[in-house]
């Protein structure tokens, strides 16, 4: 099993040794190895304690629980010298085996669920156990931290392999992997693809124009100077009225769509009687069919 492992030395600044990057925390029932340079009698492999504790030779017990491995070395190292066993304890601290040996993977993947794992693996591996994401996962991902749940790990699965892969983070036994869903806005009417269009771009954003270009643009008999944009808040769905081609046209800025917005292009006054009013436009969203990004 890999080991993750930190030496503080009393002859250099523990900043410097410390790996600021690790926040992976001990918790009651892992076993951890305890070794001290020059000192074998010391060499001890004992077992978190439910209270938090391991029971060390020379000192007894010391409480780690909720500790890095190199925060339980710094703990060792001072107990060794308040305990006046050693003037200059140079300590290591491996985690040898976690009580908890799953990751749970759960939110917009194929499979949810806990997958078994022994030691760290990069997050688009424990993606993988999941079956991958499904065609409504936003790609900010977060990574909750096995005993420090305040302070998760954000990490962007971004549309570029080499970007996902350079930039992919560590998953630890215990840790939650929670994919969120991504926004979806609705463009719907006299367009040629009509349907709800997901935000899984590397920024979940998406512009008016951008949504209209993948909804496959207006068709011939779009009355583009009459579109209308419904934007929802705690009250309802407000109207705002759009003239597509000045917004094409550059003449009018184009406009950045929030999750849920509904983009509605009218037909012709014949056919568009049925659906004119907002009412009607929300209504016809529970048939829509969605579409992620390419």
């Amino acid at each position: 099993m890999k080991k993750v492992i930190f030496v503080f030395l009393m002859s250099l600044p523990l900043a410097v040794l410390a790996q600021s990057g690790e926040s992976l925390r001990i918790g009651a029932g892992d076993q951890i190895h305890v070794t001290v340079v020059d000192s074998p009698e010391l060499d001890q492999r004992p077992r978190v304690t439910d209270a938090g504790e391991v029971p060390l030779i020379g000192v007894g017990a010391v409480k780690i629980a909720g500790l890095t491995p190199a925060e339980a070395a710094t703990a060792v190292h001072d107990k060794l010298i308040a305990a006046h066993y050693l003037n200059h304890p140079e300590v290591t601290v491996t985690v040898e085996q976690y009580a908890t040996q799953t990751v749970s993977v759960l939110g917009q993947v194929r499979a949810s669920g806990a997958y078994p794992i022994g030691t760290a693996r990069p997050v688009l591996d424990v993606l993988a156990l999941a079956g991958g994401l499904n065609e409504v996962a936003d790609r900010n991902i977060l990574i909750e931290r096995r005993g420090d749940p305040d302070h998760p790990i954000r990490y962007n699965l971004a549309n570029d392999g080499a970007v996902a892969l350079r930039t992919s983070v560590l998953v630890y036994p215990g840790d939650t992997v929670m994919v969120p869903k991504a926004g979806i806005v609705y463009v719907l009417g006299d367009v040629n693809r009509p349907g709800g269009i997901v935000m899984d771009n590397n920024s979940s954003e998406l512009t008016l124009l951008q949504a209209l270009a993948r909804a496959g643009g207006v068709a011939r008999t779009a009355k583009q100077g009459h579109a209308k944009l419904l934007r929802k808040d705690a009250t309802g769905y407000h109207e705002t009225q759009l003239s597509l081609g000045e917004i094409q046209k550059g003449k009018q800025q184009d406009i950045a769509l929030a999750p849920g917005d509904v983009l509605y292009v009218p037909f012709s006054y014949a056919k568009n009687v049925a659906v004119s009013g907002s009412a009607g436009i929300i209504s016809s969203l529970s048939s829509a069919a969605v579409y992620s990004m390419p």
